[in-house]
């Protein structure tokens, strides 16, 4: 069975569950509060020395780590991943794209926010700034609505969808983003989540 440590706060981590759920794949979560220092701790260190959740530990000890690493492991061969080489190099592409350019402003604006506590007026512009043109070039891709990469979802919808749901929450107003919006729905609807 699968063990994974994870922060139901953190969408890194819930992609990675909402992956195992629509997958089925039987697993244990272990709530690990990235706050109180147990990604600290010498034995989390040892499963990951990154310190960092998601964190999915084999039956036989090895750790994998890094939260679109997972998710291309869990669903390797599965319609998730497209059978078309171009296709499946858009989805990684835009796994990439989530990771340099949508995660690091959008997700840190929600920790700021949410998690350290800090006003709206306390968030970097630059912040803000850098989300909304990850969620602009969103807005371009799915502007003829659809999936991020081909004809239907694959992980890149996955990955992109844990922090773009909640940027509300961050301080983006996604009224801007109609396209975004309905893709969401789209998505959410496809993980049986929302």
């Amino acid at each position: 069975m699968l063990t994974v440590y994870g922060d139901h706060r953190s969408g890194n981590c819930l992609k990675v569950k909402w992956m195992l759920d629509v997958l089925e794949h039987d697993y244990r979560w272990v709530e690990t509060d990235v706050l109180s220092g147990a990604t600290r701790t010498p034995e989390f260190l040892a499963r990951n020395p990154a310190g960092q959740v998601p964190a999915m530990e084999f039956a036989d000890g090895r750790v994998l780590a890094q939260s679109n690493a997972i998710l291309l492991y869990l669903a390797e061969g599965t319609a998730w991943v497209p059978a078309d080489r171009f296709t499946r190099a858009r989805m990684i592409e835009w796994l990439f794209r989530e990771q340099y350019s949508h995660e690091p402003y959008i997700a840190v604006a929600r920790f700021q926010r949410l998690l350290a506590g800090m006003s709206a007026d306390e968030i970097a512009p630059r912040l803000m700034q850098k989300g909304h043109a990850a969620l602009a070039r969103m807005e371009a891709a799915l502007s003829g609505g659809g999936w991020l990469a081909g004809e239907a979802a694959s992980l890149a919808d996955v990955a992109l969808v844990a922090y773009t749901r909640v940027a509300g929450e961050e301080g983006f107003d996604l009224a801007g983003y109609p396209a975004v919006r309905a893709w969401i729905v789209r998505v959410e609807a496809a993980l049986g989540i929302g």
